[in-house]
């Protein structure tokens, strides 16, 4: 069924309603990419940002940033700090073709851990070498995936882990993703996302993780 009983082409691109007063709706602008030049590092912003929240999507929006930043040419790494280097994720097999880096620096979900001081102790190892990347400037865009938990549960201490982000060179973006933020780290962020989880395939119905989503 179309909205105009004229219109034959279901391919058609569909009229714009006339408003009642007969005045035509503004036509929205179309985002035309075209060929935009990366400003040299001294030249740009560099945001912290911060996904959190209890809902869906926290890192898959971070691995979206990586992908597009890639495409622009610029140096992008990614410090994972619960997933375990045992466990190959779709995102790591992506990111070799990409040339970019992915490293896992835990051993696994804490919350399934039997050994705590041992979660702790690779937290401290896994910040010691984003602090250094953090230092380096050899990224344009670091992400540090589910930094979060480790301040949460204690393991950092969330000041000195936002004084060294703080500290990092000019015009590098850095990305932040986990549940419960600290307010500290909010705070210092220029851009803040919560996702809010609304429904869950494995809460309302049973279903596991799939490769390709989760995986």
């Amino acid at each position: 069924m179309t909205d105009n009983p004229s219109r034959t082409d279901p391919l058609a691109v569909p009229e714009r309603p006339v408003p009642v007063n007969g005045r035509r709706a503004p036509v929205p602008k179309r985002k035309r990419p075209g060929p935009y030049r990366v400003p040299r590092r001294e030249q740009r912003h560099g945001l912290l940002i911060v996904h959190t929240g209890d809902g869906k999507g926290k890192t898959t929006a971070a691995l979206g940033l990586l992908l597009r930043a890639t495409g622009r040419g610029m140096r992008v790494g990614m410090l994972q700090f619960l997933k375990s280097a045992e466990t190959r994720y779709g995102e790591h097999v992506a990111a070799e073709r990409l040339g970019v880096d992915i490293v896992p620096l835990g051993d696994g979900f804490t919350w399934l851990s039997e050994n705590i001081e041992d979660d702790r102790a690779l937290a401290a190892t896994g910040w010691s070498r984003a602090r250094a990347e953090l230092a380096s400037g050899e990224f344009d865009v670091l992400i540090l995936d589910e930094l979060t938990y480790c301040l949460t549960f204690g393991w950092l201490d969330t000041h000195d882990v936002v004084a060294a982000i703080r500290q990092r060179p000019p015009g590098t973006h850095v990305v932040v993703t986990g549940r419960d933020a600290p307010a500290a780290l909010v705070e210092a962020a220029d851009l803040v996302t919560e996702m809010r989880l609304v429904k869950h395939p494995y809460r309302e119905q049973g279903i596991g993780a799939q490769p390709g989503i989760e995986l």
